[in-house]
């Protein structure tokens, strides 16, 4: 086994809220202003869906409003802004939205053209008020909700460049998968450094349904009925594209997967811990993903079987004075190959992080079209 931990400051997170982009472009519901539809002009619909959340029983976030621009460089009180606001601000738990669950943001026309920004707004806590717009409940908590910080750009909209297309007649149909592991960071977790908070800093991505396919599979736990709980990542190159859990059937799905193309298959990366027992992480290379097809990698006949393996915590400190930008990685290298097994940020105010990790070799194989076979494959090496 061998783990490396990989961690981003403030020009890393950057770019993360730079690639929000095209995702929260899809949050375009009815009404709107800034600019009439004409004759030639395409329609956008959005939908809205989840990669697994560590730590969290809910992630709440409410919605206000997009505002859409075909200037880069617009800023708020630049003219060009088409301002696309929800009917009412729109609260949405996040971890409702996994194992390929979608919830539709709505549609609306818009002219012809690209456009390159986009600022969405959400609605912002009321300071002193009983319940809160933006939230989380943390596991193994009184179950009462406790307030989500949002930056302050939030009033102005977060900014994000990415440029989409709209053509005559035409429908974009797009899903974005908000990360909600990633895009909570929690503050004054340790060494009794005030009270414990939490900041959301958004990482969201965004694929096209017309260009995009599905995974699934099965992984079973022989030690257990309910078979919930397994988180299952399809990669590139080593970083997490999307990911899901499995239900009490062991099932999942991770949608929407961009077809396959130059940028290669994708692997699908199977990890279960934190546990007491632990497993090992086991991955499938090379899985083929069509436009508007399901690619199975395993059967309810046939799953994926977990098999345990010792585990180990990993905990450090990132240090200040920048700690508060601080995201990692846990890598487990096989070969000249890197896999992302876990993620955690690191506490805004300490620095502190910790990862759950097994200590035994991989399970590794190659895709087969041929189910049954491809499961017995599986290799130590």
């Amino acid at each position: 086994l061998s783990i490396t931990v990989r961690w981003g400051w403030e020009m890393k997170m950057q770019s993360i809220l730079q690639a929000v982009t095209l995702s929260f472009a899809a949050l375009l519901t009815a009404c709107g202003g800034g600019g009439s539809s004409t004759n030639s002009s395409g329609t956008v619909s959005a939908s809205l869906t989840d990669a697994p959340a560590c730590g969290y029983d809910h992630v709440y976030v409410t919605v206000n409003k997009l505002r859409i621009n075909a200037s880069a460089n617009a800023g708020p009180s630049d003219a060009g802004w088409y301002d696309i606001t929800l009917p009412s601000p729109r609260k949405i738990d996040l971890l409702n939205l996994t194992n390929g669950a979608l919830e539709s943001l709505g549609s609306r026309p818009l002219p012809e053209g690209t456009y390159q920004q986009l600022r969405l707004v959400l609605t912002p806590n009321t300071s002193g008020g009983s319940s809160f717009a933006n939230s989380v409940v943390p596991s193994n908590s009184s179950g009462a909700e406790v307030a989500l910080s949002t930056p302050s750009s939030v009033q102005t909209g977060i900014k994000v460049i990415h440029p989409f297309t709209v053509q005559p007649g035409t429908l974009v149909d797009l899903v974005l998968d908000f990360n909600a592991c990633k895009s909570v960071v929690k503050t004054g977790s340790t060494n009794g450094h005030g009270p414990v908070g939490y900041i959301l800093k958004p990482v969201v991505t965004a694929a096209t349904k017309v260009v995009s396919g599905q995974i699934d599979g099965y992984v079973t736990d022989a030690a257990l009925i309910d078979q919930s709980g397994t988180h299952v990542f399809a990669e590139q190159n080593g970083h997490i594209i999307r990911g899901t859990i499995t239900d009490s059937s062991g099932h999942f799905i991770l949608y929407p997967l961009e077809q396959s193309s130059s940028a290669g298959n994708y692997d699908i990366v199977i990890t279960k811990i934190g546990d007491s027992s632990g497993y090992a992480t086991e991955i499938v290379q090379g899985v083929p993903v069509v436009a508007q097809s399901l690619t199975s990698v395993s059967t309810s006949a046939a799953p994926f079987a977990l098999i345990t393996s010792s585990g180990a915590t990993v905990t450090g400190n990132v240090g200040s004075p920048t700690t508060t930008n601080a995201s990692l990685e846990a890598l487990q290298t096989i070969a000249a190959a890197s896999y992302q097994i876990a993620t955690t940020n690191a506490d805004a105010s300490t620095g502190f992080y910790s990862l759950a990790l097994p200590r035994g070799a991989p399970l590794v194989g190659s895709y087969s079209s041929s189910l049954l076979p491809f499961v017995k494959r599986f290799i130590i090496p």
